[in-house]
């Protein structure tokens, strides 16, 4: 191969890189995200572990303030197996907050979160250090 050809070719593939993912749509950028967490109707490697994996999303509202609780019904073994961390995600799955769990001294894999006026669609991520990370969602 020759150097301009070479440098041509190079040139080409490090535009394509740079432009793909910026045309990339959202309903591409969802479908790729189901392979990196599990739901209730779609489980994969891990259908038996639904009912301790799943988060488990309870919403109160009192006036303008979104009270929200997550449960994951999953067994605090220490270090062992544990519920890691919940997530909670706005309805265009952005970052709203998060509870790290200790191990040591959790008893429940339980989370309280308050938004102010908020509307549409929450997440709920639960993430086990043995079984992945589950998504579940609920409307306010």
């Amino acid at each position: 191969m020759e150097r301009r050809d070479f440098i041509r070719l190079s040139v080409v593939g490090a535009a394509a890189g740079i432009a793909a993912p910026a045309i990339a749509t959202a309903e591409t950028a969802k479908a790729v995200t189901a392979d990196v967490f599990y739901t209730k109707d779609a489980p994969g490697r891990w259908s038996g572990k639904v009912a301790t994996h799943l988060p488990n999303i309870k919403i109160a509202k009192e006036g303008s303030k979104v009270n929200i609780e997550i449960i994951t019904a999953h067994e605090m073994k220490g270090y062992e197996h544990y519920i890691v961390k919940h997530v909670l995600l706005d309805k265009d799955y952005q970052f709203l907050n998060e509870r790290m769990f200790n191990p040591m001294e959790d008893k429940a894999a339980v989370s309280n979160f308050t938004l102010e006026g908020y509307s549409g669609t929450l997440y709920a991520l639960s993430m086990c250090n043995k079984h992945d990370l589950w998504l579940n969602a609920v409307e306010v």
